[in-house]
């Protein structure tokens, strides 16, 4: 039988090996073995998560399996192994990552089946899954950073996938530059993370020297806070935050399953997974902290006001994954790590089914990604619809769908959670409850644009004379009705009643080091009534969709865009960020670009240091060819006026 931490192994390196398989050998395989290599291998990675898994939670509260494939990096004090960790958190990652990751393989068969990039699509998503595996099995920060920019990679290469056209390879560009802008604060930190530890940087190590007696990271919170500043830096890139966002709704460029793997179960929720191993670190510093939620709080709220104007579906999901992204960051911001990665968790099922949802809506509607071209398809497309209200209610915050119980636990513990240092409240409270009313009107605003995303385009009437919609393949109905399903009861793990909530207490060692550092003011009561503002909200948000695009309120929308055609182009047009990114940071570097190339490369460069200097060669070897022309008359006659010279300055 395998051992445990042997079984690491068959977690992350299946999609390692399918990757290189079908890269290698893509112009001698038949599709049949491209997508039995390509999707057995995540499988056999699945399998494996399964069986770790389950023995991990026999093995007792605080149990962790570590797996030492060889030495990595040994300089001088620096020692860093590569080593795998399965600890609760990078259990319940590794699970959302196979799982959803899997079937998103499953679901491509059937949406990639006639391009002619097949194996070479399989190949960077096997890759992808593999980087991300890396990323959260990793026990050290450097290997999580490998993993971190293998994704960021991979994400290039299959956001600009169809990259003979000239938006969609501008895309995979856009999102790798920007993630590098993150990436480099990330380095800062690690660096400095790497002087002060003396060369170890695993997590047990870095959590063993925080824990110390008289701690260096407790005598200098000034340093704690730069520290993990700089990380959040950089998962404000991986994760789409204020103000690093802006790469992930030009992502859509990419496949649709593409859409579904980066922006539901992986790329985008590195960040979050990241401050949530470190949570011993960053609950040192209260202003991070708060910074982490506030960033994440209107992040949240400012996403879902983009998402009501956008009628791209796929724009429309690709706010929304950025809201929600906000809620995870709010959610670890004050403390309750554990809720930020429930949240990660539902998130990861209901949003991947909203986005083959979407791939199935375009599929069938032969390309259309425009809502107001559907209509009518529920009727067209059954279990399309089925999978796509489900995750529509559960993002909603409807009662009873996983949605519900990860965002309600979120907006209860903004509420009522207070950092708490040496005994004394260190934020106020005022603080706590802003960040709640921030959620509490992104979360009436998500339900708002998501039903009326479901009502455009699944209600009413086909609106388009040229498509014929019809229901998807089997591969892509399948992984629509299990993925459909899980948005339906994954919430259930977590249910906000102490004996029945399975998630938090698995984790809970995960976070013991940070739990003294929390202090919940909530009771049954405050509970109850913050479930109802929530649930109330989800009702505000569907009902006015309702009213507007299915009701008895359908020329409004229409009306407020004529009245109000200045706010409505500012929304639509996403307040113009791009535009004045572009002009204060693009346009002046590309000006300074072509002032250097002209002045300092051409100028300077060439014209003095390499045509100047071969000019001067010239021009010496020109002047010593006159007098070194060969003719010994004229050789002897220079010696002699030379010695005449010599004789007429001598006397």
């Amino acid at each position: 039988m395998i051992s445990t931490s042997h079984l690491l192994y068959w977690v992350l390196f299946p999609p390692l090996i399918g990757a290189f398989f079908n890269g290698v050998f893509s112009r001698h395989l038949s599709r049949r073995v491209v997508h039995w290599v390509g999707v057995g291998m995540p499988f056999i990675s699945l399998l494996a998560v399964l069986t770790a898994v389950l023995r991990l939670t026999g093995m007792g509260h605080d149990a962790s399996v570590t797996a030492t494939l060889f030495p990595w990096i040994t300089v001088g004090t620096l020692h860093i192994d590569f080593s795998l960790f399965l600890d609760p958190l990078s259990s319940v990652m590794t699970l959302v990552i196979t799982f959803v990751g899997s079937f998103i393989h499953l679901y491509s068969m059937g949406y990639m089946e006639e391009d002619p990039g097949y194996a070479r699509y399989f190949s960077h998503l096997n890759l992808f899954l593999f980087s991300m595996l890396l990323l959260v099995l990793g026990r050290s920060l450097p290997l999580l950073f490998i993993g971190w920019e293998g994704v960021g990679l991979c994400s290039y290469l299959l956001i600009g996938f169809w990259f003979d056209d000239t938006t969609k390879a501008k895309a995979g560009k856009k999102a790798f530059i920007v993630n590098r802008i993150g990436d480099f604060g990330f380095l800062l930190a690690m660096f400095l993370l790497a002087f002060v530890m003396k060369g170890d940087l695993s997590f047990p190590g870095i959590k063993a020297a925080v824990l110390a007696p008289g701690s260096y990271f407790h005598a200098h919170l000034g340093f704690v806070t730069l520290v993990t500043l700089l990380l959040f830096v950089g998962a404000t890139g991986k994760s789409a935050q204020i103000p690093l966002y802006i790469w992930l709704p030009d992502a859509m460029a990419g496949p649709t399953p593409v859409s579904a793997l980066i922006h539901a179960a992986t790329m985008v929720t590195a960040g979050v997974y990241m401050i949530a191993r470190l949570n011993f670190l960053y609950i040192l510093s209260p202003t991070t902290m708060a910074v982490v939620a506030g960033i994440g709080a209107l992040t949240a709220l400012y996403a879902a006001t983009i998402g009501i104007a956008q009628n791209d579906i796929k724009k429309v999901l690709a706010y929304s994954t950025i809201s929600q992204l906000g809620y995870m960051f709010l959610a670890v911001g004050v403390g309750a790590f554990g809720a930020g990665v429930f949240h990660l968790m539902t998130h990861a099922f209901f949003k991947a089914t909203l986005f083959l949802g979407a791939g199935a809506v375009i599929h069938a509607m032969h390309g259309e990604q425009n809502i107001w071209e559907m209509g009518g398809l529920r009727k067209h497309m059954p279990i399309t619809n089925f999978a796509f209200l489900s995750a529509t209610l559960a993002i909603s915050g409807v009662p009873l769908f996983s949605g519900f119980f990860s965002k309600d636990d979120i907006l209860y513990q903004a509420f009522t959670h207070r950092i708490v240092v040496n005994g004394h409240q260190v934020l106020p409270a005022w603080l706590f409850q802003l960040y709640w009313a921030l959620g509490l009107i992104a979360a009436i605003i998500t339900a708002f644009y998501m039903f009326r995303l479901y009502f455009v385009a699944f209600t009413g009437s086909l609106r388009s004379k040229t498509a014929h919609p019809h229901e998807v393949n089997w591969s892509m109905a399948t992984t629509l009705i299990v993925l459909g399903t899980g948005s339906i009861v994954m919430g259930y793990v977590g249910m906000p009643i102490e004996k029945l909530n399975v998630f938090e207490h698995f984790l809970d060692p995960v976070f013991e080091a940070s739990a003294p550092f929390i202090h919940s003011t909530g009771n049954p009561t405050t509970m109850w009534s913050l479930m109802g503002a929530s649930v109330t909200a989800a009702g505000i948000g569907i009902l006015l969709a309702w009213l507007m695009y299915a009701g008895a309120w359908r020329n409004f929308p229409q009306a407020f865009t004529t009245k109000c055609k200045h706010l409505y182009s500012l929304v639509f047009h996403k307040y113009y960020v791009d535009e004045i990114y572009g002009a204060l940071v693009v346009r002046p570097l590309m000006w300074t670009r072509d002032v250097l190339h002209q002045v300092v490369d051409k100028g300077i460069i060439d014209n003095i240091f390499v045509n100047g200097s071969a000019r001067f060669v010239d021009l010496v070897g020109r002047g010593i060819r006159i007098v070194a022309n060969g003719d010994v008359q004229a050789y002897v006659a220079a010696f002699l006026l030379g010695a005449l010279a010599l004789i007429l300055i001598i006397f």
